[in-house]
């Protein structure tokens, strides 16, 4: 199957996840195994949400599929996550060995996609994909994670209500 072809199969199968889902810890738990078991490249997937009041910010691990990660509490100020949920903006890293902001999680891990979740206009968290797979992410990558965050921030409006 051809690569646009599957994640078109995959954005249709993730927003049917959306209507579905009575939760958006559902639809996050869900959508992270979808990501997961269908995108070749996608090795890790995960969503970091803030802590509530925490001051410092900082993003703690949610749902996610994957090896186990040492980083389940991530400062605002630190790593490619950070930096994602600081500026508000997706950021694709090609080559993770050549950016400093990156946070090892894995030796196998060779690229990263990070974009940010919004609720009522505000950062509430990120959804993170790493692969081991130098320059993974093209820009139709980038459009299915996108449209992924953007639908789980639709669902925690709703269902924070």
């Amino acid at each position: 199957m051809a690569v646009a072809a599957r994640i078109e199969e995959v954005r249709q199968e993730i927003s049917e996840l959306a209507k579905a889902s009575r939760t958006g810890s559902e639809l996050m738990q869900s959508m992270v195994k979808v990501l997961h078991n269908r995108m070749l490249k996608y090795n890790w997937v995960g969503f970091y949400l803030l802590e509530p009041g925490a001051e410092p910010p900082v993003l703690v691990l949610g749902a996610f599929e994957g090896a186990m990660t040492p980083h389940t509490r991530i400062p605002l100020n630190q790593g490619i996550c950070g930096a994602a949920a600081s500026s508000g903006r997706t950021v694709v890293v090609d080559d993770v060995s050549k950016d400093s902001r990156y946070l090892a999680c894995s030796l196998e891990t060779k690229s990263e996609i990070v974009v940010p979740i919004f609720v009522h206009g505000k950062i509430i968290g990120e959804l993170d994909i790493d692969s081991h797979f130098h320059a993974a992410f093209t820009s139709e990558h980038q459009d299915l994670v996108q449209h992924c965050a953007k639908l789980v921030g639709q669902e925690l409006e709703t269902s924070a209500q």
